[in-house]
């Protein structure tokens, strides 16, 4: 079983007007993450300088704690159906720590 730990970075940015409503949503997504196995943290950081970029900070314990978070209903309903459409772009880099 690979125990190697994944970190997601994830750069998203919101439509305009629409930042209030994303990080409701992402309230719950991150509550509900928070709780899956696997799950080390799940942040969600705003921008000091742009209201609308918001960083997303994941940890999970292994590749497998990933799909279960990707393949999660929460994951599904809250972040691709309702959160997705209201992003002018987003990129996620999954990463495993060097040191």
């Amino acid at each position: 079983m690979d125990t190697k730990k994944v970190f997601v970075h994830a750069k998203w940015e919101v439509k305009e007007g629409k930042s209030e409503t994303v990080i409701q949503l992402m309230r719950e997504a991150a509550e509900k993450s928070s709780q899956e196995e696997g799950n080390l943290f799940y942040k969600v950081h705003q921008s000091q300088t742009d209201r609308n970029t918001l960083i997303l900070y994941e940890g999970y314990a292994n590749e497998a704690a990933v799909e279960l978070h990707r393949n999660s209903d929460h994951f599904k309903e809250i972040v691709l159906e309702q959160v997705v459409p209201l992003l002018e772009s987003r990129e996620v880099i999954l990463m495993n720590q060097l040191f």
